[in-house]
């Protein structure tokens, strides 16, 4: 069996997911290890300078251990569906939208659906907060399919994930909110084999595990968005 690099990754965590989407996206094959969070094994924190995930060891005395890190990799390997170059815009422009949607709306996210842990936060401030940045999401949305044109991209599939994590705090709320728009771009990513391809249930990780090859097989699956 072919060498491969190792994804540290957790199923649910949005970061975790959209490393693998991107991995899918460029065709990579990776050694994928299912973490236990509240038990990391000794040989992921040995790899991840950040003891979180995702973190792709590539073998090779090289760590990536950011999120979109691992998908500029993975893309600078492969594009095969373009995701670095947008129908509309520049890559320097899906990066800024994205850095803003990681700080402010991730912090109200966090702040939202864990608002327990924050002796100052409001969970209806915050989820306001989050949905005013969702509302200009919305009406980005009103011309075009994707957030930079006619045909998905890095931008996109960076969202999504933690979209569909603010959706789920209150699902009922998040229908019943006036974003049809928004609506419909993360039900369709949710019904997607895309969705379907990253993931699959997988027994968390142990030393001595047969490889588990997280494969370049899956976009085989995948439509072209």
């Amino acid at each position: 069996m072919a060498v491969v690099p190792i994804l540290y990754s957790f199923r649910r965590c949005p970061y975790a997911m959209r490393a693998r989407l991107a991995l899918v996206s460029a065709g990579m094959d990776v050694e994928l290890r299912e973490v236990l969070l509240r038990d990391k094994a000794p040989e992921f924190l040995a790899a991840s300078p950040s003891g979180t995930v995702p973190c792709l060891d590539l073998l090779n005395a090289n760590v990536i251990d950011e999120s979109l890190d691992i998908m500029l990799w993975a893309l600078g390997q492969a594009d095969p569906e373009g995701w670095l170059k947008p129908d509309e815009g520049t890559l320097d422009e899906m990066l800024l939208l994205i850095e803003m949607l990681d700080g402010d709306f991730k912090m109200h996210l966090d702040r939202y659906k864990y608002d327990t842990r924050y002796p100052d936060a409001s969970l209806e401030e915050e989820r306001a907060a989050a949905a005013a940045i969702l509302s200009d999401l919305e009406k980005r949305l009103q011309d075009r399919p994707w957030l930079f044109g006619r045909s998905a991209s890095l931008a996109d599939y960076a969202f999504l994930p933690f979209l569909r994590q603010f959706a789920n705090v209150d699902r009922g709320w998040f229908e019943a909110a006036d974003w049809p728009r928004l609506k419909a771009w993360l039900r369709a990513f949710e019904d997607s084999a895309r969705f379907a391809a990253i993931m699959p249930k997988y027994q968390t990780w142990n030393a001595g595990d047969p490889p588990l090859i997280f494969s370049a097989a899956a976009s085989a699956k995948i439509t072209k968005a």
